[in-house]
């Protein structure tokens, strides 16, 4: 594969995959954000950028010339073979795919969740908590969301390895290389396929057999590839997200030793900073396909473009948020935009927050005292979901 040409000009060669970008883009958006509310670059077949609040949720909202047929900006734009609804749902199907979803996502199905969260938690601590020091990204906060999801679905948590190899090739690898996506898909599919065509004998009582016993709008159970799509978005969705979500909370804490004292003192203001995390740090940019030609914020869009939504870049303008680059773990007023806006906002929202909030706590419970190893490297994914990938931290006073 030939190696893309470093960007000169951001403004009007941008490119999300740079290794500029995917280290500290905050700065980059500052910079586009000032030329103009959408900004335009020819790299991956023509791709818009809205840079402001406003202009983001004004194309999440607008469903008539944008699509979710294709949410991830990419080299090529093959056919559309797979889907995953709702999330590549447009109406009138999204409506009826993402109701499907929700009941297993409610607050009160996350309260019973819980207890093998705080399990999860404390099991991945116990292995690293006598030691001086862990990379808390390949050792605790990967693993939380894997094993999560998997008790959900019904599947074993030791597939985990898996899981996260298809996530890197789908969402990093896959931008710029097809084959290794289509390996990916093909991969996960044919093992998804093999866990709905065993419930089909052996019922089990899991989010698989809650999906396979469904029914459309129609009446009818859903089809096979349905739930397919399903399970594959509730995977790749479900996990790099919150693994993202906790590593950067972890690693603003390491970093900032007085929220964290904090945090520890006052343990009441945990939800607040967790929306903070959320919004200073989030993780997920997601794409559209412009479908008809229109205008966003007197910017002209043209049609057969894709659209980078950028959640993270609208959660720090400053045009909606006071002092919208500092980190406030008790901001008051937080409307981000961290889980989406429009009819996809995410379906497991509250999953991802009681996630990070447990993640959290049991760390800080155990492990109060820790910092960034300055003898390491803290790297961070790039693409559609930003977050630490290497998180070597110092611990102290471990107990």
């Amino acid at each position: 594969m030939n190696k893309p040409v470093p960007v000169t000009d951001w403004i009007s060669d941008f490119d999300h995959t740079d290794p500029r970008w995917t280290e500290n883009p905050y700065p980059i958006w500052d910079v586009l954000r000032a030329a103009s509310p959408v900004v335009h670059t020819d790299r991956f077949l023509g791709v818009y950028m809205p840079t402001t609040y406003e202009a983001v949720k004004a194309i999440a909202y607008d469903t008539e010339h944008f699509s979710s047929r294709r949410i991830i900006v990419r080299n090529s734009r093959p056919p559309i073979t797979q889907s995953a609804p709702p999330i590549t749902s447009d109406p009138p199907e999204h409506k009826p795919a993402k109701q499907l979803l929700l009941p297993p996502f409610t607050p009160d199905a996350m309260k019973k969740l819980e207890p093998r969260v705080r399990a999860i938690c404390n099991e991945l601590i116990d292995q690293f908590i006598n030691e001086p020091g862990v990379d808390a990204a390949a050792r605790y906060t990967k693993h939380i969301p894997v094993r999560a999801i998997a008790h959900m679905l019904g599947i074993p948590e030791q597939d985990g390895d898996l899981f996260i190899k298809w996530i890197h090739e789908i969402l990093e690898l896959g931008i710029t290389d097809e084959d290794t996506l289509m390996r990916a898909i093909q991969e996960m599919s044919h093992y998804f396929m093999g866990h709905i065509q065993a419930r089909k004998s052996k019922p089990t009582d899991d989010l698989i057999s809650t999906l396979m016993n469904a029914r459309g709008p129609d009446g009818q159970p859903l089809s096979d590839m349905h739930v397919l799509g399903s399970l594959r978005l509730l995977l790749v969705a479900g996990i790099d997200t919150t693994w993202s979500a906790i590593g950067a909370s972890l690693w603003h804490l390491a970093k900032t030793p007085a929220d964290r004292e904090r945090l520890i003192a006052e343990p009441e203001l945990m939800p607040t900073a967790i929306e903070e995390f959320l919004r200073a740090y989030s993780p997920v940019t997601m794409a559209r396909e412009v479908i008809k030609e229109t205008t966003i914020t007197g910017c002209p869009i043209k049609s057969e473009n894709m659209v980078l939504l950028s959640f993270p870049a609208a959660n720090r303008d400053p045009a909606m948020f006071h002092d919208a680059d500092k980190v406030l773990i008790d901001r008051k007023e937080n409307r981000h935009a961290a889980f989406g806006l429009g009819i996809h906002r995410c379906v497991g929202s509250n999953l991802a927050r009681m996630e990070m909030t447990v993640a959290l706590e049991e760390w800080l419970k155990r492990i109060p005292d820790f910092r960034l190893d300055p003898a390491g490297k803290v790297t961070w994914s790039e693409g559609t979901v930003r977050g630490p990938r290497q998180l070597p931290l110092l611990l102290g006073a471990a107990r």
